[in-house]
């Protein structure tokens, strides 16, 4: 037992992984094009973030939480500035492909790092199946704004139309009239009613998803060069557009719909964290290129807190200017950007952001179809994966397997997946990842103090947490109790048995964590930035609910079989120590 407790916990040292990195400036022999410089990697974080969370998601955010919603950009942004640092830290400490997988396995040891690079397919490849449907939505609604139309059941997911019939057939039933109906459940109805039968089975698919998922896939497989070209390009036509949407809209702003600013109070806002936090999806893909730049541990950490404090300061300003265009309550839609245009007669503004949005989300499936490949070759070179998953194109110099796998991966589901359900999972997966790379400096702070005799780079401002943690911890159970009491006596209540109670577990597990790291912040003086990544990052996953919680957990066991199958029968570090 204690051998195989040793071998799971085994760690890729920070010297052997910069060893690889200074062999003839190659990983391992991969040979990839060194090209990526600062506004490069700003602009791949930029393409990464500002996509389908800001165009899409951001409306039902609004919704439930009123213009206070800015504020949860603000308190996001933070904890992912958190996580930011720490991932700066790692990325130039170890300027290797794998992002978040590499740092756990020089911090956590062999079985963490499996754990969080099978996480972090659910950020990357199954977050570009969210991506991969929003960009369909705009994409129809452009064709059909310019008299182009395509059938539903084409045009949408399996799932959506499978049970938006079954709702529209129940109301229609209780006498209610098609046309009186939502728009969306009326599209559901159709697509799913004039969709072909094959042997029962109804074909409806999301043929624009697969699209470009095809397109996009293509253009990561031919090179770095080409896809660092089109997300320059890309990055800078979305940004033009956000900041005319800005500019005009501010002209438009009632000051009035900013009161009450927070009108379904804490609660409302905090309901927006899965869409929000959604919206900061991104910035970390940028560690995915640490060997194709042409000075990794100067430029990987600007990049990423700079890519963060652009977006969050347009993500600020845009989310007052929603808000304050029309009634909070109105922005509970699909497209709000286009829709608070149409709302004030600026039909043609309405039109140049649906067609943005295509820009924006179509960058933001280069970024991750790019980042996935490489994750998953940092992965096959350590033995963890087949061999051919780092295998090398000898002329596009790209991990071309991987790239292919991922295309699949995306574009498959995309055809039948629900939107929602992935959001919520690419959410609760991402959150795991930071909190591992904030926890992760935490282990590393005496074992940075080996790689500083080999390479002096970006580090965590440390701040002593011994007192500060306990005493933040005290202010805010204080301003909790004085202005959210009586959920906090709710939530103490033990009425409504196990089916209320499982939904409380995620807050009572943050609480006991919280408890934890405060006693070893005291006792240890741990560094206060990773420390409050790692609660604050912990705390919104608990915001995610309990079923996604039991998908995510199901996800992960799911990895361990396979861990247990292949990786640790084929880890090379494992059989290096035999």
């Amino acid at each position: 037992m204690r051998k195989f407790l040793q071998n799971i916990t085994r760690r890729k040292s920070g010297t052997a992984l910069l060893a690889d990195y200074y062999l003839d400036d190659n990983i391992q022999g991969t040979n990839l094009v060194r090209t990526l410089r600062l506004k490069d990697l700003v602009s791949f974080g930029i393409a990464a973030i500002i996509g389908a969370g800001i165009f899409s998601t951001i409306g039902n955010a609004s919704a439930a939480g009123g213009p206070g919603v800015s504020l949860l950009f603000i308190f996001t942004a933070i904890a992912c500035g958190f996580s930011a640092l720490c991932y700066a830290q790692f990325a130039s400490s170890i300027p290797v492909s794998g992002s978040a997988y590499t740092y756990a396995y020089a911090s956590f040891g062999e079985l963490v790092a499996w754990i969080i690079g099978w996480d972090l397919l659910m950020e990357y490849a199954i977050g570009n199946i969210a991506v991969a449907i929003s960009w369909s939505d705009y994409f129809t609604a452009v064709l059909q704004g310019v008299g182009i139309g395509m059938p539903e059941y084409l045009t949408m997911d399996f799932l959506s139309a499978s049970r938006g019939f079954t709702e529209v057939s129940t109301q229609l039933a209780q006498g209610k009239a098609l046309t009186d109906l939502p728009s969306y459940l009326q599209e559901a109805y159709l697509a799913w009613s004039n969709a072909p039968t094959i042997a029962g089975i109804k074909l409806v698919a999301d043929i624009p998803a697969l699209g470009i998922t095809v397109l996009i896939t293509y253009l990561v497989y031919v090179g770095i060069k080409e896809s660092k070209r089109t997300a320059n390009l890309l990055v800078l036509l979305k940004l033009i557009v956000i900041l005319l949407v800005i500019t005009v809209g501010a002209f438009y702003v009632n000051t009035d719909n900013w009161s009450p600013f927070a009108p379904n109070g804490i609660s409302g806002i905090l309901k927006g964290v899965s869409a929000v936090f959604f919206a900061y999806i991104g910035f970390d893909a940028i560690s995915t290129t640490a060997e194709e730049c042409e000075n990794p541990q100067r430029d990987l950490p600007r990049a990423m807190i700079l890519a963060l404090i652009i977006c969050t300061v347009l993500y600020v300003i845009l989310a007052l200017v929603l808000t304050g265009m029309v009634p909070y309550n109105e922005l509970a839609v699909g497209d709000p950007l286009a829709y608070v245009f149409s709302r004030v007669n600026l039909d043609a503004m309405a039109g140049i952001v649906a067609v943005s949005a295509i820009v924006a989300m179509a960058s933001v499936l280069l970024v991750f179809q790019y980042g996935q490949p490489r994750i998953w070759m940092s992965m096959s070179r350590d033995g963890l994966l087949p061999k051919i998953f780092s295998s090398i194109h000898p002329k596009h110099k790209t991990p071309w397997f991987a790239t292919i796998v991922t295309g699949f991966v995306v574009a498959v589901p995309a055809l039948f997946m629900n939107l929602t359900e992935v959001t919520d999972l690419t959410s609760i997966g991402t959150l795991f990842a930071f909190v591992l790379v904030c926890g992760g400096i935490l282990v590393m702070e005496e074992k940075q103090k080996q790689l500083e005799t080999i390479h002096k780079g970006f580090r965590v401002p440390y701040i002593n947490a011994r007192y500060t943690l306990p005493l933040l911890m005290i202010g805010l159970l204080i301003i909790l109790y004085i202005y959210n009491g009586e959920a906090m006596t709710t939530y103490l209540s033990t009425e409504g048995g196990w089916e209320e109670f499982q939904h409380k577990l995620p807050l009572l597990g943050f609480m006991i964590i919280a408890a934890i790291m405060t006693v070893l912040s005291f006792v240890k003086n741990l560094s206060l930035i990773p420390v409050l990544g790692l609660l604050t990052n912990l705390y919104l996953m608990t915001e995610l609910g309990i079923t996604n919680w039991t998908r995510f957990l199901g996800w992960l066991a799911l990895g361990l079989i396979l861990y247990f199958v292949y990786g640790y029968r084929n880890s090379k570090l494992g059989k290096h120590q035999l």
